[in-house]
């Protein structure tokens, strides 16, 4: 089944960033392009205004397979950070600098991170550019506990967004296995970007609330 996209427009491209808006089953979700550390420094401004304490983030990476030796990896080329339907692309590879404003976004004890397999981005992430992250969960092991279901402990992005969240989305290898450092990212890429960053936000919020069916 393909993922349910009704809508995605490309609303505004310059040099410095693209905005994208996707309509993903019922949610329309903004979405940030950039590797300019000031578009990064506005994004998460705006994100932490009205969340003065907690917080939930949806955390992904992406980087370029490596072929010729795929026991090396290629250093993270995108981070993605998502907050209700609020979702940063952040180009990081291409980025002259990182912005000190996502050092502390990523260092704060009061946020959680949330991803599938999460553990093994934040290595990623300070093993390839130093960054720390304070406090995250996989939502693998949550949902394990939270329903006592141990499958879930092994269930993809997939299965747990289907599972918790009745939504079926389409993950084509073709996208995956993508030239991620690349310059500029096609609309396959942003999409699938964006919504693996929706969707672990979208879990992390419905197994941490306890607004579950």
């Amino acid at each position: 089944m393909a993922t349910p996209i009704t809508h995605f427009f490309h609303t505004h491209s310059d040099n410095t960033h693209d905005v994208y808006h996707l309509t993903f089953f019922n949610d329309t979700i903004e979405t940030l392009v950039t590797a300019t550390p000031s578009y990064v420094d506005t994004w998460i401004s705006t994100i932490q205004r009205p969340h003065l304490h907690s917080l939930i983030v949806g955390l992904d990476v992406e980087w370029r397979p490596n072929y010729q030796t795929p026991n090396l990896q290629n250093p993270v080329a995108t981070l993605q950070l998502c907050v209700g339907n609020q979702c940063l692309i952040f180009q990081i590879i291409m980025s002259p600098a990182i912005p000190q404003s996502l050092i502390n976004f990523l260092a704060n004890p009061c946020y959680t991170f949330v991803g599938v397999g999460i553990d093994n981005d934040v290595e990623k992430l300070t093993r390839n550019y130093g960054l720390s992250v304070a406090r995250w969960a996989d939502l693998r092991d949550v949902a394990a506990n939270v329903y006592g279901v141990r499958e879930f402990k092994n269930a993809g992005i997939k299965v747990l967004a289907e599972q918790i969240l009745g939504k079926q989305v389409d993950k084509p290898k073709s996208v995956t296995m993508s030239r991620w450092d690349s310059r500029y990212l096609t609309p396959a890429q942003v999409q699938y970007a964006a919504i693996d960053a929706f969707l672990s936000f979208e879990i992390g919020r419905v197994l941490m609330s306890g607004n579950r069916n």
